[in-house]
């Protein structure tokens, strides 16, 4: 890419400048958009879902901590309503909506380096997936098992856990996580930015608890994360995970028209099996993270897209065995298999920018979750089914993703960060993508049917229970906490976060205790 040199300028540190690992200073005064200047439309709304447009007085662009200090600091004395946006990917309202007044807009904050004084990564963030990887594999040849759209910021991504197709073998991208920088707001109405590591003996440590997967926007402005895996010593090579040398890309697809039902709840049951005998980190599957893309028949196929190192022993023969399982459990062969292998950085690039539901900035969309403890239910099959074969299809991008997890993500305790769904067999996204206004109730209204059909013995929702284990906090849904919609009797806190959110409400009392920093389906303050 026509970056990559100056990404290995600020990242290396044999080539690095002596300023590349340490805070900007500002002299000038901090960029401000008003609806008055050209580039304000394109600044009201984000990149994951073109639904959502915020109307605000002002979009400020720091590019340091210490201008972010002074934004918050302007907004606290003159009692504004502040959002903050790093990629511009949140899927519902939670940033562009009617109340946010004064729009943080983290893009410039976008620095990738090694901070020598606290022996991590540093991570701004503004920094889009892509270019974090691509300076971490050009820099270190080490890499963060994060998530697969290129265009997706750290500042939310990272506080919110961060699952991606080298999380079976790395766990999440939040567990390595080592601090993070906040701009906060005390009782008094002080502004100030606070340093907090994982150290069980820093006495701020639960911020940085909190912060690895308790979800962007609940306690402060992030400013800075710093990474370092959970035990790693060393040179800053050996801080972070290797990327791998090579990988084997895997696409496989199955014509719909070829699967019948039997055969698909066949697959579903199977798959389960082969999920749970898998999902140990003894399994020589745990390097190949993979998704299953069950798109919509009128899509035409049923995919599998994989990816596996292909230095450890017997990898060709692990992805051909994998193939072949699923052409089994499913009575037919693909109609499509392309195995290539590929230098890592140019199958993550890749993978990052396949096609228009990841690409284009403009799509319409509408999202939902599920972590699923166990398999799906045979009458919930049937459902699934209906759903993606017999109801119209209102676009061509609807479709449900079955991503493997397990592995190292359940090594560590549910409640070692705020991320707690650790023991989960999969965890499945709901998703359509659309173009047009006019389009969207038709769309939504799909959707939102198949989850409620989904769901339908636990009141609409997928609650804690011995198959269900609530929803990602990355993907937010507003219906969650709409009763028409959620009738279970489980707040939205308890399917995002279970039994760490009273936890997070301590937490969010101690360092934002006058909620200064809210948003639709932000943390709530705990009952005085």
């Amino acid at each position: 890419m026509n970056r990559v040199n100056s990404i290995v300028a600020n990242a290396h540190p044999a080539l690095a400048t002596p300023q590349s690992t340490t805070p900007r200073r500002h002299t000038d005064a901090i960029p401000t958009v008003t609806p008055e200047d050209a580039r304000y439309p394109d600044m009201i709304r984000g990149h994951g879902n073109n639904r959502h447009v915020a109307s605000p007085e002002a979009i400020r662009l720091p590019s340091t901590t210490e201008q972010v200090l002074e934004i918050v600091r302007e907004a606290v004395r003159d009692n504004k309503r502040i959002a903050v946006r790093s990629g511009g990917h949140c899927f519902e309202n939670l940033v562009f909506n009617d109340e946010t007044e004064i729009i943080v807009d983290l893009r410039l904050m976008d620095h990738v380096g090694f901070d020598d004084d606290r022996g991590a990564f540093v991570v701004e963030p503004g920094a889009t997936l892509l270019k974090i990887y691509e300076a971490l594999h050009i820099g270190w040849g080490v890499t963060l098992p994060g998530g697969g759209c290129y265009a997706t910021g750290a500042g939310g991504h990272f506080s919110g856990g961060g699952y991606g197709i080298l999380s079976r073998k790395h766990g999440i991208l939040s567990d390595h996580l080592y601090a993070v920088e906040v701009v906060t707001v005390d009782e008094r109405g002080e502004v100030h930015a606070v340093v907090a590591t994982r150290d069980p003996a820093d006495p701020n440590h639960d911020l940085a608890w909190a912060v690895a997967g308790g979800g962007g926007g609940n306690f402060g402005v992030v400013t800075r994360f710093w990474m370092r895996s959970r035990g790693a010593e060393g040179s800053p090579g050996d801080l972070l995970p290797k990327a791998p040398s090579t990988v084997f890309s895997i696409f496989a697809a199955w014509s719909w028209q070829d699967i019948t039902e039997e055969a698909f709840a066949t697959f579903m049951a199977r798959y389960a099996d082969w999920s749970r005998t898998h999902g140990g980190l003894d399994s020589p599957y745990v390097d190949m993270g993979h998704w299953i893309f069950l798109q919509h028949a009128d899509s035409g196929t049923f995919n599998v897209v994989a990816q596996i190192d292909s230095t450890v022993p017997d990898a060709r023969k692990l992805v051909d065995d994998f193939i072949a399982f699923v052409s089994d459990a499913l009575g037919v062969q693909p109609s499509r298999a392309n195995i290539t292998e590929q230098p890592f950085l140019k199958a993550t690039a890749q993978t990052m920018t396949a096609g228009e539901t990841i690409t284009s900035p403009s799509l319409r969309t509408s999202h939902k979750s599920t972590y699923m403890k166990d398999a799906f239910p045979e009458h919930q099959v049937q459902t699934i089914y209906r759903y993606l074969t017999k109801t119209v299809n209102p676009n061509p991008y609807s479709f449900l993703v079955i991503n493997s997890v397990r592995g190292q993500i359940s090594a560590l305790d549910d409640h070692a960060t705020a991320a707690t769904h650790r023991d989960a067999l999969w965890l499945v996204y709901f998703e359509s993508y659309w173009h047009r206004a006019e389009d969207d109730e038709r769309n939504v209204t799909w959707l939102r049917s198949f989850y409620q059909d989904l769901y339908a013995d636990t009141g609409g929702v997928p609650v804690p229970n011995d198959v269900t284990d609530g929803c990602y906090i990355n993907y937010p849904d507003n219906d969650l906490s709409d009763l028409t919609f959620n009738r279970s009797g489980v707040s939205c806190y308890e399917l995002y976060y279970k039994d760490n959110y009273p936890r997070l409400q301590r937490i969010k009392a101690k360092w934002d205790p006058r909620n200064f920093f809210r948003h639709p389906q932000s943390i709530e303050l705990p009952d005085s």
